[in-house]
This record gives structure tokens, C-alpha cells and sequence, in this order.
């Protein structure tokens, strides 16, 4: 279980080592959208913030000297869970910028700044999962450098993740490189997945369609992990499992519940797995410690078997996947980018 949020208030108020304690909360994932909220809606940077504009930074740079500072925070409080679980776990993620989505050759080049501002073991550098972010991500990983891959909503594009990171590994070991050095997951964004789907199965509104609702983010994500054990089962992954290579862990995503209607802890409960990695907004966090279930069974082929046709029934109604998910990510880098613009223009109104 991962915190999906971070601040400089976590941080000096010592939240993120209690959470560490008190909540098994093993890892740190943070996006624009998380850093705008937390440098842009409150007083906790104002201080710092006025001092590197008198230093006549640039507004980036400014925007990544504040986020260094605090993911280097937060790796440096998980570093002992890290030495703990031997590298599988207690890592941070940081994001390339999303402008930077379609563009391969910056996308690598800014992962390749990230690694060297922060400084640490145990960071993920985030990139998504667009059809330019996949080579980024090979070459990335074929350098010895961690990754989380973010912003995946399809199967097939997950296939596409999955090879890339097998492929790096095989690279980066054919350079000399220790598999086992490296880590990744694969982020799938799952309530997102059901609030698009949601409306157009209500656009349609017969009674097949309306039967769906609330069922096909756990299915997707379901399916998409029946891909991970065929694939990190598979002899395919074997060669380089025997020099050290380790699974990309799924990564469940955007699992705070967005429609009231639903369960608060349907992306947590419905989604237990081994090997896999959610990641959760701290309300859910706390809504799982005061009324979750302390033993939630993992699913298992039963459920994705039931998975698989809950989204060949999507198709049936008439629901096109391949445009929900091309419509899903688009969306993603936009919203994602949109907030890294709100974070630069209130750092430029300052002072």
C-alpha cells in the first residue's frame, strides 16, 4: 500500500513516517496534479519559494527544486523499508513533465535529470504510457534507471509496457548491468476507467448497459493482471529471471471512489492480488483503516475468467473499449498537464 500524496506539511509534521508506522504505507506516489495541490494551496513553500525567485530562477526550475526537495525528503524516510524488502519496495515516484508525453527523446532526457537531481535508490521516475512514451521507457530502463509506468488504461498498450520492460532488462544485462539492480510497476488508473464508461453506458440506458455500471474498472484491471502472470510466468521472462530480473509489479491507480453510489474501498478490496502495489489518496487510506476488511480475499481465475466477459458484455451493449481508453489517456496527459501549468503560473504570480 502506497500513499498518493505527499507535502512539505507530511513531511515536517512527520504524517508520512506515521502513515510508514501506524498505516503499512510502503511507498510514495506523487503527479502535477498532487505537487500543484500541495504547493499551490497552501503556505508551506513560501518561504523557500521566495528565496530561489531572489536567486533569479527560472519558473521550472524553481517547480523542480521544490519537488526534489521533497521527494528526496520522502525517499530518505522510506529508505529503511527499502533495505528491509531488498529493493522491492519503499520507493518514491517523481514525473517527466506531461507536455513532454508525445516526445521521446525529452522524455528520457528528464528522467535522466531526475535521477541525478534526487539522488536516490529507491525513486521511480513516472513516464506515461503513450505510444512515445514506450521506446522512452525501454531505453530508460535499458540504462539501469527505475521506472513507473503511468497512465495505462489498455490491455493492449499494457502488453506493449510489459515487453518494453523485458526488453530493457535484457539490454541492460546484455551492458553489463545486474537485473536485479532495477525495479518497475505498471500504473493502471482504474475509477477513471468506470466514470467514463459509467456515462456512456447511461447514455444507452437499456438494461444490459445499466447492469454494468461500477463493474468494468475492477474487470480491466482484473484482466490486466491475469496478463502479468502469463507473462512474468511465462518462459519468455525466464532467461532474464535467472540473472536477477524481477516482475513489473501492477500498480492499481486512481482508486479513491468517485461515484458516491459505490462502495469508498471498491478499488482496494476488490483488487487484492500478490505482487501487486495500490496506491491511495490518504481519505482512503484512512476510510480502509476505520471500516475496511482486515482479511480481503485475493481474487483469483475465477473473477478474471468473469472479468474477461464483463468486458466482452461492454462491446456487447455497444460500448467501444479501444476508444474508451484512447479517450482515457488523452484526457490523462491533458489534466496532468493542465496542473503543471496552474503549478507554474502561481509560482510566476508570486512575489
Amino acid at each position: 500500500m502506497w500513499s498518493d500524496q505527499i507535502s512539505r506539511r507530511m513531511l515536517e509534521e512527520g504524517e508520512l513516517q506515521r502513515r510508514i508506522t501506524e498505516d503499512a504505507v510502503t511507498g510514495v506516489t506523487s503527479n502535477p496534479t498532487i505537487f500543484a495541490k500541495a504547493i499551490v494551496g497552501t503556505d508551506s513553500y513560501d518561504e523557500e519559494l521566495a528565496e530561489l525567485k531572489s536567486a533569479g530562477l527560472g519558473t521550472e526550475e524553481i517547480a523542480r527544486q521544490l519537488m526534489t526537495a521533497d521527494i528526496q525528503r520522502a525517499c530518505d524516510a522510506l529508505a529503511g523499508v527499502h533495505r528491509e524488502d531488498e529493493g522491492l519496495d519503499g520507493f518514491v515516484s517523481v514525473e517527466v513533465s506531461p507536455g513532454l508525453a508525445a516526445d521521446t527523446e525529452a522524455s528520457i532526457a528528464e528522467a535522466r535529470d531526475w535521477v541525478k537531481r534526487i539522488n536516490r535508490s529507491n525513486l521511480l521516475v513516472k513516464v506515461p504510457a503513450t505510444p512515445e512514451g514506450v521506446p522512452a521507457i525501454r531505453r530508460l530502463i535499458g540504462e539501469g534507471i527505475s521506472v513507473n509506468v503511468t497512465l495505462i488504461f489498455s490491455l493492449d498498450r499494457y502488453g506493449e509496457v510489459m515487453d518494453a520492460y523485458r526488453s530493457g532488462l535484457e539490454r541492460f544485462y546484455e551492458n553489463g548491468g545486474d537485473p536485479g539492480a532495477l525495479f518497475s510497476v505498471a500504473s493502471f488508473f482504474v475509477s477513471r476507467f468506470d466514470t467514463e464508461v459509467d456515462q456512456r453506458l447511461e447514455a444507452i440506458g437499456s438494461e444490459g448497459a445499466l447492469a454494468l455500471r461500477g463493474t468494468t474498472a475492477v474487470a480491466n484491471a482484473r484482466v490486466a493482471y491475469e496478463h502479468f502472470l502469463h507473462e512474468f510466468g511465462s518462459t519468455g521472462f525466464g532467461h532474464i529471471a535467472s540473472k536477477g530480473g524481477r516482475p513489473q509489479f501492477p500498480l492499481w491507480a486512481s482508486t479513491s471512489t468517485k461515484n458516491p453510489e459505490y462502495s469508498d474501498l471498491l478499488y482496494v478490496e476488490e483488487l487484492v492480488a500478490p505482487r501487486t502495489v495500490n496506491t491511495m489518496p490518504l481519505e482512503t487510506i484512512d476510510a480502509y483503516q476505520d471500516h475496511g476488511n482486515p482479511s480481503p480475499e485475493p481474487f483469483g481465475p475465477e473473477e478474471m475468467a468473469e472479468a474477461k466477459e464483463t468486458l466482452d458484455r461492454l462491446e456487447t451493449v455497444g460500448v467501444d473499449y479501444d476508444d474508451v481508453v484512447d479517450t482515457l489517456e488523452r484526457e490523462g496527459v491533458e489534466k496532468f498537464a493542465a496542473s503543471w501549468q496552474e503549478l507554474l503560473d502561481d509560482i510566476e504570480r508570486e512575489g
